[in-house]
C-alpha cells in the first residue's frame, strides 16, 4: 500500500472508518430503500449460496422481506453473475453487464490457470459456440461440457466450460436464488436473458471512475489496494489520480493514504452500532485489503476453516461471533464474554432476524458451537 505524501492529512483509526463503512453499508441504521435501490448502492451482493444475498438485506433493510428480491430476481431486474474477484453475485440488471466488463481482466487472469487445457482451441469460436448453446437454451456446466467436449475433444473439459464462463457474461437463471425455491444452476448470457440487444465494450476511463466513486460510496474511505482488492483488478491507480482533485484525502494509523467522497458520511467513531447478522462471504468483510475495520486482528481467520465460511455476528460494529440457524435454534458463538445488557441486544435482533426471513418459526435463540473448533 502506498503511504501518504501528504503528513498533513487526517487520521482515521480503526473505529473511525468501521463508523463510516457501517454507515454507508446501512448496518448503523437500516435504510428505508428497496431492494433493488439496496442492491444498486451497495455494487451488488455476494451470492455463492443462494440465502446469503436475503440475510445481507435483512441486516440492512428497514421492513425487509424475501419476496423484495425474490421478485426482482424472477422479474430479472436482479440478476445473478459472476464479476467482481471473480465470485458469483447478485447485482442490478443495469450493473451486471457493466461490473461484467469491468471485472473482465479477474476473468482473464482466471482462465489463464486453466490455459493448458485449452490447447488449440480458438477461444472466440468456443465463445461463438457456448453463445449459441446458452442462447437455445439455459445449460449447466455440465451440459456445457459435453457439448464443448464434441467440438474439442483432446482439451479438458473443465476447462472448456470454465472458458465459456470467463469469455461470455453468463447469469443463472431463475427458479435458481429465489427465495424458498430450489433450482439447478443453469446459465445464459445476461444479454439474451435481460434482452439487450449489444453487451458493453470494456470499461474504459469513464467507466472505471465512476466504478471509483460508486465504490467509496458504499465501501469509503477506501485506499486503491481496498478497491483492488474488493474488484479482483489490478492499476487503478491512475484513476484515483484523475479523481483526486474531486476526492478527500485521509490516512489511517500506519500513514496509508485513503480516499473519499467529501461529502459521504462520517460519523462520530462513538456512535453506536447495534448488533447484526451478516451471511457468509458478505461484501462488507471482503472489500478492503485491510480488514481491521471490521475485523479485530485477535479474530483474523476465525470465520473461516478452508474453504468454509461461517455467518458473522457484529457487536459494536465489529466481528464479534459467529452464528448458524438449526431447526431448533438460533446459535450464536461469541468471541468474548458478553454481558446480559447486550445480550439482549443481541437476541432481540436474532428475533428481528428470525421474524423478517422466518415469520411464524418457532426458535429458541441461544449461545453454542457454530465452528466446531
Amino acid at each position: 500500500m502506498r503511504k501518504t505524501t501528504t503528513p498533513q492529512a487526517p487520521v482515521l483509526d480503526a473505529r473511525a472508518l468501521n463508523r463510516a463503512t457501517l454507515a454507508r453499508q446501512f448496518l448503523l441504521r437500516r435504510s428505508p430503500l428497496d431492494a433493488g435501490a439496496a442492491v444498486a448502492h451497495l455494487l451488488g451482493l455476494q451470492a455463492q449460496n443462494t440465502e446469503p444475498p436475503y440475510y445481507a438485506l435483512a441486516a440492512r433493510l428497514d421492513g425487509f422481506t424475501p419476496g423484495d428480491l425474490s421478485g426482482r430476481l424472477a422479474a430479472r431486474e436482479v440478476v445473478r453473475i459472476v464479476t467482481l474477484r471473480s465470485t458469483l453475485h447478485a447485482h442490478t440488471a443495469d450493473d451486471c453487464l457493466a461490473l461484467a466488463a469491468l471485472a473482465r481482466p479477474a476473468r482473464e487472469r482466471e482462465l489463464g490457470l486453466f490455459r493448458a487445457g485449452l490447447a488449440g482451441v480458438d477461444l472466440d469460436r468456443l465463445a461463438a459456440l457456448a453463445r449459441e448453446l446458452v442462447e437455445s437454451e439455459p445449460r449447466t456446466m455440465a451440459e456445457l461440457r459435453t457439448a464443448l467436449s464434441a467440438a474439442w475433444p483432446d482439451a479438458d473439459p473443465r476447462a472448456l466450460a470454465v472458458a465459456a464462463r470467463c469469455r461470455l457474461p453468463l447469469v443463472q437463471v431463475t427458479p435458481r436464488g429465489l427465495w424458498g425455491r430450489s433450482g439447478r444452476v443453469a446459465l445464459t448470457t445476461a444479454a439474451h436473458w435481460l434482452g439487450r440487444t449489444a453487451e458493453p465494450e470494456p470499461a474504459g476511463e469513464s467507466a472505471v471512475d465512476t466504478a471509483v466513486l460508486r465504490y467509496l460510496a458504499a465501501f469509503g474511505p477506501a485506499s486503491v489496494q481496498d478497491m483492488q482488492t474488493w474488484a479482483g483488478l489490478t492499476r487503478l491507480r491512475p484513476a484515483f489520480e484523475r479523481l483526486r482533485p474531486r476526492l478527500a484525502v485521509f490516512q489511517d494509523t500506519q500513514g496509508v493514504e485513503l480516499f473519499d467522497l467529501p461529502e459521504a458520511p462520517r460519523p462520530d467513531p462513538d456512535t453506536p452500532a447495534p448488533p447484526r447478522f451478516l451471511p457468509e462471504y458478505d461484501n462488507l468483510l471482503l472489500s478492503h485489503a485491510d480488514r481491521t475495520r471490521v475485523v479485530p486482528p485477535e479474530h483474523k481467520g476465525r470465520a473461516r476453516r478452508g474453504n468454509q465460511a461461517y455467518r458473522t455476528l457484529l457487536v459494536d460494529g465489529f466481528q464479534a461471533g459467529l452464528w448458524t440457524l438449526t431447526d431448533e435454534a438460533l446459535v450464536i458463538e461469541p468471541f468474548g464474554e458478553i454481558d446480559a445488557a447486550r445480550w439482549a441486544e443481541i437476541a432481540a435482533e436474532g428475533e428481528r432476524m428470525l421474524a423478517a426471513l422466518h415469520p411464524g418459526r418457532a426458535c429458541d435463540v441461544r449461545i453454542g458451537d457454530v465452528a466446531g473448533r
